[in-house]
């Protein structure tokens, strides 16, 4: 955004020092406003002064030469060659004296001799002068200017080149930085002034805009769009103010009626558009009606010509404004070059209208093109601004173009008024803290609070807690809660004046026992010899995942469902690399794509997959070089290991339920009784399809149920118990039973029946052979015996052994093996 100091002057009444350049930048970056560059237009005619054409000749040696006597005031008239066609006697010119930098064009004045003839100086064209008119001739003062100043008088005045300009850098949340309104309210609450606008136009009557306009109905709550016939306008020129101010903005001045529309753009920040009503006409088929004019999505394929000439190609994701069906403009971005003012136009429709955003960012997008519209509509308009800024530009038009005004049509979606804000004072104070008067700590005034409020143009009335402020419209999209107000206090009155604030008393951090949990975990895992990996979380499109609206590239287009994807692809990348195997594991969200609520959000899943294929380790002498990779039981001891700090019970259960997997090598992990992930081997025809070794395992685990079983009181905090002073007794005992029991239930049995004497019992065997029948295997199991208090007898042991042996024969059918 260009701001003109001496536009910003006639908006905003302070003291002259505030709006020094520097002064002006350093507060407005401070505030958030990033003055990005500082331009003097004055620089761009520095030493080039009024001149007068005495004299023109032919060049001797050059035809398209001319050497050109020009008095410049005091001294001798210099003597200047000239190429420009339009040079001629009794001309008044703009001339640059020797020695004289412009920088629009990057030269340096000096004297030279051009075909052997001596030149001092140069006549310049506008474009030299950074104001380009579209003419490749010398500038003619005589035509340009009323009054044509003395010989001799600096020239830069006379064409508005006498004026700052700041480059400022408007952040997405400040649609309001867009305007010069908005920057004139900005500057007159950061420097205690008063705003002056013009004076509010005339309002005309509206009659709903309805018929085949009904596909406005596209447009999200609190859109508008709106039409205003005007007749009678005489096309031209704009006036010097109206084009010096468009230049100073960086906006190419066309023709009055156009610039008007530019104009009032840079002044509210409400994009307007003028179409020709005799060529809507004929795209009609004869008088156009409002209700002609619709608004409908891009269709495959469809051409479009907009006002830069070019022609483009549109998509479905391109929002066009349509006469009779036809494409007249790009919603929001730009008009078409069929319907464009010219200066055969006698009447237009003004279009005012508020876009969604978001259409306008995909539209923009379609067709590769940014404008001055599509930036302030992407920030976001106000609705409560639009008919007040075509009012705006209807009564320029009248002024400048001698419009008529014939009526208005409107549409608009009903949008609730936005409740007042409530500012505590106590809120405030606590959160900002005192400001330094004189050195002393003094709370912020109720006075100054209010003024700077209502210097953004917000309406306060004050309660018993502090204040109900009601948000003007162009900021509504940034001061949406109480703590948006505090901000905005603090920010206009400067940081730098509130004194150092601790919040008091000040209580110390830490973290909570599921995240020293969390990490005790990760440092267990690469302990236990796994690396910690960190996968994207976006992937290419697959079946029921989750799409992203606006992805950057389309391989990264949607969220990921699993993470044992892509640690499976880092251990075929390295193992492809040489290396002797990948230990790995992630701890990270996945989005289920099936599992989407009824307001359609996606439920998030944190899980922690581990793989494990080769070896790892740093010698090699136990196996005489020969690489040793882990078996079945080896790796699911590693993940055990790993997960010890959780203290928690894994029970593994024969599982068939993933086709990753191996069928007769996976197992479901159970906490608690609950499954909580499983474990196995990767499946044959899985391993061949992704270039893996057979023996390679892979692991799953929810991690949120096993952080939150690991953080209970009972586990969390240790219990103490006195360490054993009496000797223990062990026994061994071997049992046989059916294949399809699982060690775990075993052990369950055992610790209940042997209660209250068993501290300990463990697997240490298990065998399958010829020896025993078909069906049936041998576990064998240690069993520890102690009292707390004295030293038990084997009489003792053996009743409690005998208990245990009972209840396995009875619930299992175990047979003790001799």
């Amino acid at each position: 955004m260009r701001v003109s100091l001496q536009w910003l002057r006639e908006l905003v009444s302070v003291e002259p020092d505030c709006l020094e350049p520097e002064h002006l930048a350093e507060r407005l970056s401070i505030a958030g406003f990033e003055v990005e560059a500082i331009e003097d237009l004055a620089a761009r005619a520095a030493g080039v002064v009024v001149g007068y054409v005495e004299q023109r000749e032919p060049h001797p040696n050059a035809d398209k030469l001319s050497v050109c006597r020009v008095a410049v005031g005091a001294g001798e008239p210099l003597q200047i060659v000239c190429g420009a066609p339009n040079v001629r006697q009794g001309l008044h010119v703009p001339v640059a004296l020797v020695g004289s930098t412009l920088p629009a064009v990057g030269l340096t004045i000096k004297p030279a001799e051009l075909r052997g003839v001596a030149s001092s100086g140069m006549i310049c064209s506008l474009r030299e002068l950074g104001l380009d008119d579209g003419s490749d001739g010398i500038a003619e003062l005589d035509r340009l200017l009323e009054t044509v100043p003395p010989l001799g008088t600096p020239v830069g005045p006379s064409l508005g080149l006498d004026d700052q300009v700041l480059e400022l850098a408007i952040t997405a949340n400040r649609p309001d930085g867009m305007s010069m309104r908005g920057i004139a309210r900005e500057v007159a609450a950061l420097s205690g002034g008063t705003t002056t606008f013009p004076p509010a136009a005339p309002v005309p009557a509206a009659e709903p805009l309805a018929a085949a306009a009904a596909d406005l109905a596209a447009m999200e709550e609190g859109g508008l769009f709106s039409l205003t016939a005007l007749s009678g306008l005489r096309v031209g020129p704009s006036p010097d103010w109206l084009r010096q101010r468009l230049e100073r903005a960086g906006v190419r001045p066309i023709n009055n009626v156009v610039d008007i529309t530019n104009l009032v753009m840079l002044e509210t920040g409400q994009p307007l558009h003028a179409f020709d009503r005799d060529r809507l006409a004929e795209l009609s088929g004869g008088t156009p009606v409002p209700s002609s004019i619709g608004l409908r999505q891009g269709r495959r394929g469809e051409a479009f010509v907009a006002l830069d000439g070019q022609e483009r190609t549109l998509g479905e994701e391109a929002l066009v404004v349509t006469c009779a069906d036809h494409p007249i403009a790009l919603a929001g971005l730009i008009g078409g070059l069929g319907e464009a003012v010219t200066d055969t136009t006698r009447a237009i429709w003004l279009e005012a209208a508020v876009f969604a955003p978001q259409a306008v960012r995909r539209s923009a997008r379609s067709v590769g093109l940014r404008t001055e519209a599509c930036s302030r509509f992407e920030k976001g308009v106000p609705r409560e601004i639009s008919l007040a800024a075509a009012d705006r530009a209807v009564a320029l038009l009248q002024e400048l173009a001698g419009a008529q005004l014939e009526g208005r049509w409107l549409h608009q979606r009903p949008a609730a008024a936005p409740p007042p804000l409530a500012l505590r004072r106590d809120a405030l104070h606590n959160l900002l803290g005192p400001i330094l008067v004189d050195g002393e700590e003094r709370d912020l005034e109720d006075g100054r609070i209010t003024a700077t409020l209502e210097a953004l143009g917000c309406l306060i009335e004050e309660d018993a807690e502090g204040w109900q402020v009601r948000v003007p419209p162009e900021r509504a999209v940034d001061l949406k809660r109480e703590v948006d107000l505090i901000e905005e206090v603090a920010r206009l009155v400067g940081y730098d004046h509130f004194s150092c604030h601790l919040p008091d008393p000040l209580t110390p951090g830490g973290l909570e026992p599921v995240q020293q949990l969390e990490r005790r975990l990760r440092r267990a895992l690469c302990a236990a010899g796994l690396q910690e990996i960190v996968s994207l979380s976006l992937v290419a499109a697959a079946a029921e995942r989750v799409p992203l609206a606006n992805p950057l590239l389309a391989d990264y287009g949607h969220l990921r469902d699993d993470l044992h994807g892509e640690l499976l692809q880092a251990a075929r990348r390295n193992l492809q690399a040489s290396l002797p195997g990948f230990w790995g594991f992630e701890i990270g969200r996945v989005f289920p794509g099936g599992s989407a609520s009824g307001e359609g959000r996606h439920a998030e899943r944190t899980l922690l997959v581990g793989v494990m294929v080769g070896e790892r380790r740093s010698e090699r002498w136990r196996s005489s070089g020969k690489p040793t990779p882990p078996d079945y039981f080896q790796a699911r001891g590693v993940l055990q290991a790993g997960l010890s700090p959780l203290r928690l019970a894994v029970e593994d259960r024969p599982w068939s339920g993933s086709p990753l997997l191996h069928p007769g090598r996976a197992a479901q992990l159970l906490v608690e009784g609950r499954p909580a992930g499983w474990f196995g081997q990767l499946h044959p025809v899985e391993a061949e399809a992704r270039d893996l070794p057979s023996a390679t395992y892979v692991f799953q685990l929810e991690l949120e149920p096993l952080l939150s079983a690991g953080t209970r009181r009972n586990r969390w905090l240790p219990s103490f118990r006195p360490y054993p002073t009496v000797p223990a007794s062990e026994r061994d005992l071997a049992l046989v039973v059916s294949t399809d029991t699982s060690a775990s239930a075993l052990l369950a049995a055992i610790r209940k029946a042997g209660k209250p004497l068993l501290e300990q019992a463990e697997l240490i065997d298990r065998y399958e052979g010829a020896q025993l029948e078909a069906g049936r295997c041998s576990q064998a199991f240690r069993l520890r015996y102690r009292d707390s208090v004295r030293t038990l007898t084997d009489e003792e042991v053996e009743t409690a052994h005998r208990r245990v042996r009972e209840a396995l024969e009875r619930q299992f059918g175990a047979e003790q093996r001799r």
